[in-house]
């Protein structure tokens, strides 16, 4: 990891984080749990070798990755590289509703994962 500083993390604005928590309920929740939980023993290979939902909050590896992997996650479906299943939202979430679960889901995490997820958006690329 090189040391490129990045500009300060940007404040999540209320209004997406309402919209974002209303459209995670309806489009998220039923796999990533109410309360961004995750399902049970997330980690471990279910008998077709694809992962479970993980946690989106901190307990999870979402903050792992930069904006543009999970919107195109969101958007176009699970990624191979990590064997899961998530179906495509691209269809029936605009770019605006994408972003605005995504601010949902970062303002469940904390202040270090909320910097590093930020950096890595910044040094790796933002769609």
């Amino acid at each position: 990891i090189n040391n490129t500083p990045a500009p300060p993390v940007p404040t999540l604005d209320p209004a997406r984080i309402a919209q974002g928590a209303t459209l995670y309920t309806q489009f998220c929740a039923a796999c990533h749990g109410a309360n961004l939980e995750g399902a049970a023993d997330w980690k471990k290979s279910l008998p077709d070798g694809s992962l479970p939902p993980p946690p989106q909050d901190s307990s999870g590896h979402t903050w792992h990755h930069p904006d543009s992997l999970l919107v195109s996650i969101i958007s176009e479906g699970g990624d191979p590289v990590y064997n899961s299943k998530m179906p495509a939202f691209g269809g029936q979430l605009s770019a605006k509703e994408v972003e605005a679960i995504l601010d949902f889901i970062k303002d469940s995490w904390g202040k270090d994962e909320r910097e590093y997820q930020w950096w890595l958006t910044v040094t790796q690329g933002n769609p």
